[in-house]
């Protein structure tokens, strides 16, 4: 009772600082009328920033709060950086696409972003199944908005309604697994479920307890898009405006898994032979299914939204390893994969954004011909991104499978292993089909140089950065994810 009357408040001061930088952004607007967003995002970057300090100095602490429903330790450390990142990243893509879409006059755009960010850190740090509904919910509802941010734009509304359907349906699907959870168990706490399991091993047995993991595995399955939940993804990623489809494609896929690897591996252990088969089956159709269909794609966005799902379905990988081998590895290894595609899948769309001219998005293949020769950088920009998303050394991709896989084979899973390096050489055709275009194709027609604003070249140089140091020097970041990943075990 003591820690709910007299809280931690390290353990949710970079919640804090979001927050209050959210309202900061709404005043600023509100109160000068602006209709320039420039100081906007100056406020959210230095917010992200300073949330980033916070987090930083408080990497090794090991605390709970609020009646232990929130805790910080360095796993939720981990993530909250990620998804920093992936924030930080995102408003540097976003200035210049808000500007020229007509949009000037909404105010809500960094505040939903900022806002977004902060449920997917209480996901992360949620040791309660309500505490983490509500983190998914402030996720959710934020990027509702943003992905139909663009009212005048079909495609972005079409995206916001099938998003917004068919996640509230995804999210009573959770809601009533988390209950059959509390049913079997008398708890909400993962910890406490844990040990109820633990100390009385006929519940194992209950045949609710095991609908209700399979049903958060669906609720949590449609928020990283794992195959069969995928459908909505290739059209929200179509038609949500591109800084946000950057976003979306990488800090909420970490607040995902890192919520559902917090229920599996805190509150369902004992259940981990049952989960592990299902997320076997789940990785190799998200595999399959998103490596097959990203080939028949001529629109890069399409193409990039079933490569994220592919992604997945490696990362599910390090998530089935993490119960037959070295947890601390596996686990480690899914830490550090997110981190890297962070850096190069939100890469890969500010090259989109920076091809964008005159209200055209030319993001389909045939617009990419001759880039090396109107753009050179940026070309090279987006060949380097290309490499790491197809795992190609010295990358930082090539690094996050390689960890990926090696904790696969360590563990015994030599047949997961080889379906995932079989799934890569096939995910190689179509990303360097891009390459191919972009340095071996003549350009088509008289397409004049884009012009980027230079704090979209400042996102695209911190993408480029993170992505070759990753590869490079990817063994301080795998140790420090690895001695996070201990203290969730």
């Amino acid at each position: 009772m003591l820690s709910v009357l007299l809280p931690d408040f390290r353990v949710i001061a970079p919640e804090l600082i979001l927050s209050f930088t959210a309202f900061a952004v709404i005043a600023w607007e509100l109160i000068t009328r602006t209709r320039s967003h420039t100081t906007s995002a100056a406020i959210s970057v230095l917010g992200a920033i300073a949330a980033l300090a916070a987090t930083a100095a408080t990497w090794k602490v090991n605390v709970s709060t609020f009646g232990d429903a929130v805790v910080l330790d360095p796993f939720a450390s981990f993530f909250k950086v990620i998804f920093l990142v992936a924030l930080i990243l995102s408003i540097a893509l976003s200035l210049r696409r808000i500007s020229d879409s007509g949009s000037e006059a909404h105010s809500e755009y960094y505040a939903l972003m900022l806002f977004a960010t902060v449920g997917m850190m209480v996901m992360a740090s949620g040791r309660e199944l309500i505490t983490i509904f509500l983190g998914l919910e402030l996720l959710s509802m934020s990027l509702y908005i943003l992905a139909g941010f663009f009212r005048r734009d079909t495609l972005s509304n079409e995206a916001a309604l099938k998003y917004f359907v068919l996640g509230a349906v995804a999210t009573g699907i959770l809601l009533f697994g988390m209950s059959y959870i509390y049913g079997v168990t008398g708890s909400t706490h993962l910890q406490i479920i844990g040990e109820t399991l633990r100390t009385h091993p006929a519940a194992l047995a209950d045949k609710a307890l095991l609908v209700g993991l399979f049903m958060v595995l669906v609720g949590f399955g449609f928020k990283i898009s794992m195959v069969p939940f995928h459908q909505w993804t290739p059209d929200v990623y179509q038609g949500a405006p591109t800084p946000v489809t950057a976003f979306m494609s990488a800090g909420p896929k970490a607040a995902g898994l890192a919520a559902l690897i917090r229920v599996l591996v805190e509150a369902m252990p004992q259940l981990g032979h049952e989960w592990e088969i299902l997320v076997a089956v789940f990785a190799v159709l998200t595999m399959t299914v998103g490596n097959l269909a990203a080939l028949a794609q001529t629109n890069l966005k399409r193409m990039l939204a079933y490569s994220s799902i592919a992604h997945v379905g490696y990362i599910l990988i390090g998530l089935v390893a993490s119960v037959g081998g070295e947890a601390d590895r596996a686990i480690s290894g899914i830490m550090f994969y997110l981190l890297a595609y962070t850096f190069m899948n939100i890469g890969a769309f500010a090259i989109l954004i920076y091809l964008r001219r005159e209200g055209t998005s030319h993001e389909n293949l045939d617009d990419f011909s001759g880039l090396s020769r109107r753009s050179p950088f940026a070309a090279l920009a987006m060949l380097i991104f290309l490499f790491s998303l197809a795992g190609i050394p010295p990358t930082a991709g090539f690094a996050a499978k390689l960890s990926i896989f090696y904790a696969a084979i360590q563990g015994g899973y030599y047949w997961l292993a080889i379906i995932g390096i079989l799934n890569s050489a096939v995910a190689a055709y179509y990303y360097l089909r891009v390459v191919v275009i972009m340095y071996m194709r003549e350009p088509e027609g008289e397409l004049k140089s884009a012009v980027a604003s230079p704090i979209l070249w400042v996102g695209i140089a911190l993408a480029l950065a993170g992505t070759i140091l990753l590869g490079i020097l990817p063994g301080g970041i795998l140790e420090a994810a690895r001695l996070s990943a201990t203290t969730l075990l």
